[in-house]
């Protein structure tokens, strides 16, 4: 599929396929703990809390105009020691998985995250199950930490989560450059 799609940052007139695509992982899968789907407004919500403290927010869309996968970074916690340090977010719709998109995404989203001066990345996997996640996260760059085991209730069934971590830029290898970063590190947290 390389080369089928393009990737852009993400707008407001992408939501109804960004909701989409989530609301199906929610119905179907456990890379979301969410059991309930939000709906398109809460999915703006949210997407203007990342978009407003300058958060990468990224669409894989085809030659058609179809929204192939999204993913983004956001805040790992509030407390401002962590502000260095983000959570991604990756989500592909059915006919996108195992095609490469989500490889363009990731590394995509890795190269704006560095740019805007984050030093480290965590990936929050749903389901030690989930083989095509956690290949994609090793394969850019990110270590195991660690299996939260039975983290999770969902489908009748109790779900581990998978903890992978990747240093972005110098790492810990240096102290970052406030100013690289055009968000509010003072800003509320963004809602995941």
């Amino acid at each position: 599929m390389s080369g089928a799609y393009i990737l852009r940052p993400a707008e407001r007139d992408d939501l109804p396929s960004i909701t989409a695509i989530y609301v199906e992982e929610v119905r179907t899968g456990t890379a979301t703990y969410e059991l309930t789907p939000p709906d398109e407004a809460e999915m703006g919500r949210r997407f203007d809390a990342l978009a407003e403290r300058h958060f990468p927010y990224l669409v894989a869309q085809d030659h058609d105009g179809a929204v192939l996968g999204y993913a983004y970074a956001g805040t790992f916690r509030a407390r401002p020691a962590y502000n260095w340090f983000v959570e991604n977010s990756i989500y592909l719709a059915p006919q996108a998985r195992g095609r490469g998109v989500g490889t363009a995404l990731l590394t995509r989203l890795i190269e704006e995250c560095e740019r805007l001066g984050f030093r480290q990345m965590l990936a929050v996997i749903g389901g030690a199950d989930n083989h095509g996640s956690i290949r994609l996260h090793a394969r850019l760059g990110f270590q195991m930490i660690g299996t939260m085991p039975a983290t999770g209730l969902k489908f009748g069934r109790w779900i581990d989560t998978v903890l992978m971590q990747r240093p972005l830029g110098e790492g810990a290898g240096t102290i970052p450059d406030k100013s690289a970063y055009p968000g509010d590190f003072a800003a509320p947290p963004v809602p995941r």
